[in-house]
């Protein structure tokens, strides 16, 4: 593992779950499966009662749930408080299903948090702040970790990191070998010109020199130029922190490259309704020469899409080939949380606790569930073994960044807007000044009603982006 660590500051995907609440009842009919008693009951016995201290977990996550029933029967067995947990994994959802649990008074104690719905629950009550709880230990394991609006609101923190996603540019070794193309590119520039060549060798078998899942603009541009402008100092989602205002500018001098590769026929053809698997496919089978995506990907080739091909993954290529800002970790930040609901927060918090030990949170990482964040485990835990992961770890170039504001303006998002650039052209001085203009007033709105911040940081420092 890198050990290098750029000092992580303050800084996907919408999670699901079963449509019904279930409680405590195990006939989840939407596909969710337990761990552990049920007891039917929508109030948790109390540890005076002699009875055990019945808490329910939710999570919506799969991919781990079998290594977590392991440490919570650990738990279970092990504990001294007379604390029972029992686990509930979501198939569908989950948002919905929190919804109707907190409305029905049946609302698991513990549940798994991610960046896209924590905000949420926090407005809606449904989260109890935890810094009551927090030792002098966990403040140093994860103050420098905290993110306003992510897992910290208002000046109350409700979750603690675990992991993140870390943004790459997946490459085919064995194509950019018969390109004669020697090592990944490091500008836009040689990433158009690498496309060009890897497509002028292979196009005859059918090989291209790139592509993204074009048939969602907005998540084929998140995964692939919110990276490379991280990188090259600018805030990935046309945000700019320095003046609290949206501005596409940068955003645009990336597209003109997108544009140019779409123009010499290095893209894949039909990526316009390519989503991401029958990429992953494409790629598995030799056919792009590389993309851009989440950490997410060599799992993705071990177990959904098995190669034999030469792949690896390497930091995003920048504007000029100059490294003036940090890779964006993202999906970072949360993982468990209380109910303001639950009967019994300390056990809660015990439950927490011993999830966030760091034996716990090393082996998370080792297994391939995650890619640790938490300098102390980054600092000790080993490369977990899943191929093609040694080249998405954190490392020296990666960092949280401030959270932007999350806004919807009137028109076209930035993403369809540029990707119809892309294909039928137009004035990207005029498109942008367009989405600026709508961007900054859908803000200014959001601002009026209290729903987004917008504050100007004139000092903000893209290579030390929480001020670290």
């Amino acid at each position: 593992m890198r050990k290098k660590w750029l000092g992580l500051g303050l800084s996907l995907v919408l999670a699901v779950g079963i449509a019904g609440c279930g409680g405590n009842d195990n006939n989840n009919a939407n596909g969710g499966s337990t761990n552990g008693k049920s007891e039917g009951s929508t109030e948790t016995p109390t540890a005076e009662t002699g009875q055990p201290v019945q808490l329910k977990y939710w999570t919506d996550d799969r991919h781990d749930q079998e290594y977590i029933k392991e440490l919570i029967n650990k738990f279970n067995e092990t504990n001294e408080d007379n604390i029972q947990v029992e686990l509930t994994v979501m198939s569908e959802n989950y948002t919905q299903s929190v919804d109707i649990a907190f409305s029905s008074n049946q609302a698991p104690d513990v549940l798994r948090l991610k960046s896209a719905n924590t905000s949420g629950f926090v407005k809606k009550g449904y989260l109890a702040p935890i810094d009551e709880y927090l030792t002098d230990d966990m403040n140093t394991k994860f103050g420098s970790l905290l993110i306003d609006e992510v897992n910290r609101f208002d000046g109350k923190v409700y979750t603690l990191a675990n992991t993140g996603l870390t943004l790459r540019l997946v490459y085919n070794k064995d194509l950019f070998a018969k390109a004669g193309i020697e090592n990944p590119p490091v500008s836009l520039q040689e990433m158009v010109d690498d496309a060009k060549k890897i497509t002028e060798v292979g196009k005859a078998e059918g090989i291209y020199g790139f592509a993204l899942n074009f048939k969602n603009p907005k998540q084929a541009f998140d995964r692939s130029i919110r990276e490379i402008l991280s990188l090259s100092g600018h805030q990935g989602l046309g945000f700019d922190l320095k003046t609290g205002q949206f501005d596409f500018e940068p955003y645009a001098q990336v597209i003109e490259y997108f544009k140019q590769m779409y123009a010499d026929g290095s893209i894949l053809p039909g990526a316009e309704a390519l989503d991401i698997d029958p990429l992953r496919a494409q790629f598995a089978a030799g056919k792009i020469g590389m993309y851009l995506s989440f950490s997410t990907e060599p799992g993705v080739y071990m177990d959904q899409f098995p190669t034999e091909i030469n792949w690896g993954g390497a930091l995003a290529p920048t504007l000029d080939g100059q490294i003036k800002g940090t890779s964006e970790i993202v999906s970072a930040g949360t993982w468990l949380g209380i109910s303001a609901q639950s009967a019994n927060k300390e056990a809660a918090w015990k439950f927490m606790q011993y999830m966030y030990g760091d034996e716990i949170l090393k082996t998370y990482h080792e297994k391939g569930f995650g890619i640790a964040i938490v300098p102390s485990i980054v600092e000790q835990a080993k490369e977990p073994e899943i191929g093609g992961m040694e080249g998405f770890l954190v490392g020296e170039h990666d960092s949280l960044w401030p959270v932007s504001p999350n806004i919807t303006p009137e028109g076209s998002n930035y993403a369809d807007a540029f990707f119809k650039y892309i294909l039928d052209g137009g004035d990207t001085k005029a498109i942008t000044e367009d989405l600026n203009t709508r961007y900054n007033a859908a803000l200014s709105k959001a601002v009026e009603k209290g729903e987004a911040a917008a504050t100007p940081n004139p000092a903000f420092d893209p290579t030390k982006p929480q001020g670290e």
